[in-house]
């Protein structure tokens, strides 16, 4: 995983196969993510706090903030978030607006499924994507997610 912050704000989470030659150190912020995400992963954080910037269009923006709605455990379909939006026809924009989150984890883009139940989509694949889905759904106590692959 790797995580880059600026001195005020996060500024991307993403899960990263390629071994990164960003810098390391002594980041504050750096620490409290690392905090939360390890809180998150053993069960115990289901909200993150963090200071939190991308940048994006105000549309993609708007997108991200409705995905923070999203509750721990629980999906949405794009139709479903598009109407949510009060923008029903903007389905594949939405879906392109989620692409672009460089956020993951924090900014939950993997809560968003297709309208059958299908995982679709997920920049750091869909296998990821299930396990972070059955994660949450075993941390609530509802035990394994069916969803169609």
């Amino acid at each position: 995983m790797q995580i880059t912050a600026d001195d005020e704000f996060i500024t991307s989470v993403i899960i990263d196969p390629v071994k990164s030659d960003a810098p390391t150190g002594d980041h504050s912020l750096l620490k409290l993510a690392i905090k939360q995400l390890d809180e998150y992963f053993s069960g115990d954080r289901k909200v993150f706090d963090l200071p939190l910037q991308q940048p994006g269009t105000i549309f993609q923006q708007d997108v991200w903030q409705h995905l923070l709605q999203i509750g721990y455990g629980k999906t949405i379909s794009y139709a479903q978030l598009s109407k949510q939006m009060e923008n029903p026809l903007a389905i594949r924009a939405i879906a392109a607006a989620n692409g672009k989150n460089k956020l993951w984890i924090i900014v939950p883009c993997h809560r968003v499924i297709g309208s059958d139940g299908s995982l679709t989509g997920y920049a750091g694949g869909l296998r990821r994507k299930q396990w972070l889905l059955e994660h949450e759904a075993q941390v609530c106590g509802q035990g394994q997610v069916k969803l169609a692959l």
